[in-house]
């Protein structure tokens, strides 16, 4: 009873556009109400706490910063223009360069969200002035954010982390097979297309005018680099590689000399409202976590759901396809939030690897991204392009046949997940 209740009126607020976090708040108070700790309410700002406060979340302002760090200095710039100097000649040239830049960039942002917003305006923007419709141009910027996620550093991956009690080095390792299976195939999805379309051509670079965003690319790319290198060489740890990078950042602005104090203190505002928010999310979701492990939710679904389900391939395919739907109407971190702690328990029991299945629980979340009707990227690019929503919607929906397919894969073959950090930091 206590679970259809703490369900039900949060589904009920979602539906009623109520903001999230007010929509966990009331969902949990209601709960505990009814299952008799009305006496016990100041549980609900102490766990709220007491997860926010959690070391191993350090790292995400990091990561959100040096991300705002790295638009605020023009990196985005660079970096499509290195990726137009190495792949704009090919067949739907700027759809691909949309994709490269896309990988590039994911390594400074770590979040969907904040590839599309910072480099979906030029990404956008160039593609309309070579004659691709704004309804495309959008399309391609929305589903080739999904990369943005996997490559390191993953905000979401690291909240994953967090959740299943996993190693974050281990879940960025994890990240970047899948991350880079989901960039070829787009890149060969456009590849297709151009074969039944029109699409602008573009000459091909030459060696004097690859030269200069090389060089600028692959400085604004070292920031990255130093997360990864110094969290895998144990140098320093996830939060300690962050500070590091938006040193450099720093570092890299003021050599360029194109950071000022207005966009340092616009990248200082917007970190700290991401932050908040992420942790007011994680910190309301603590108390909920805590009411159904009192009520034992995550355990009775533990016994029933293996009598009804024979496989783990089953249940994955029964994650998948509840994440999807749920992903058309509820952001990912909160359906994160709300269903790993319920699920662990069944991924434990059906011998599933927490890694393998933190990599496809991400993917089926993140195609929530590009979902009608309340996908949030489609807004964020409608907004940026003028374009009609539902024109875009058309343009996006083809899309979904290379992204699920690579669902399936990672679904079926662990060895894409599980092989890197496998490799580099023994079985775990």
């Amino acid at each position: 009873m206590t679970a259809v209740a703490l369900f039900g009126v949060f589904l009920g607020l979602i539906a009623l556009k109520t903001p999230v976090i007010m929509a966990i708040g009331v969902a949990v108070v209601g709960a505990l109400v009814l299952a008799g700790f009305s006496n016990t309410l100041w549980i609900v700002p102490m766990k709220a706490l007491e997860a926010a406060s959690n070391a191993s979340l350090l790292a995400i302002p990091f990561f959100v910063l040096a991300g705002n760090l790295m638009n605020a200095i023009g990196v985005t710039e660079r970096i499509f223009n290195l990726a137009n100097a190495l792949v704009g000649h090919f067949k739907a040239g700027l759809a691909q360069v949309n994709v490269l830049a896309s990988v590039m960039l994911a390594g400074g942002t770590g979040a969907a969200t904040a590839d599309i917003a910072g480099l979906g305006a030029v990404e956008i923007r160039a593609m309309r002035e070579k004659g691709y419709s704004a309804s495309f141009a959008s399309a391609i910027t929305v589903v080739s954010a999904i990369v943005a996620p996997f490559i390191p550093p993953s905000i979401p991956l690291v909240v994953y982390a967090f959740l299943a009690n996993v190693s974050v080095a281990r879940m960025f390792l994890a990240g970047i097979g899948p991350g880079l299976l989901v960039a070829i195939s787009l890149m060969l999805f456009n590849r297709y297309l151009a074969t039944k379309r029109e699409f602008p051509v573009q000459e091909r670079a030459s060696l004097k005018i690859i030269r200069s965003p090389t060089l600028a690319g692959v400085a604004a790319l070292i920031a990255p680099a130093i997360l990864m290198g110094g969290i895998l060489s144990g140098v320093a740890t996830a939060s300690e590689a962050g500070v590091l990078a938006c040193a450099y950042v720093l570092f890299l602005g003021a050599v360029l000399r194109t950071l000022t104090l207005k966009a340092l203190i616009k990248a200082l505002t917007e970190t700290v409202l991401i932050t908040s928010m992420i942790m007011l999310i994680i910190g309301f979701a603590a108390s909920m976590g805590w009411l159904m492990a009192i009520e034992q939710i995550p355990q009775d679904m533990a016994r029933a759901i293996p009598d009804m389900i024979d496989t783990s391939l089953l249940f994955l395919l029964a994650v998948m396809i509840s994440v999807l739907l749920l992903g058309c109407f509820i952001d990912g971190v909160t359906i994160k939030l709300l269903l790993v702690p319920i699920l662990l328990p069944l991924v434990d029991a059906y011998g599933i690897d927490r890694v393998h299945f933190g990599i496809v629980l991400q993917m089926s979340l993140i195609l929530g991204l590009a979902t009608p009707p309340l996908g949030l990227g489609l807004f964020i690019v409608a907004r940026l392009s003028g374009a009609p929503f539902e024109d875009i919607v058309k343009a996006v929906l083809p899309y979904f046949i290379p992204l699920v397919c690579v669902l399936a894969i990672l679904a079926t073959m662990p060895v894409f997940s599980l092989w890197l950090p496998n490799t580099l930091l023994g079985p775990g």
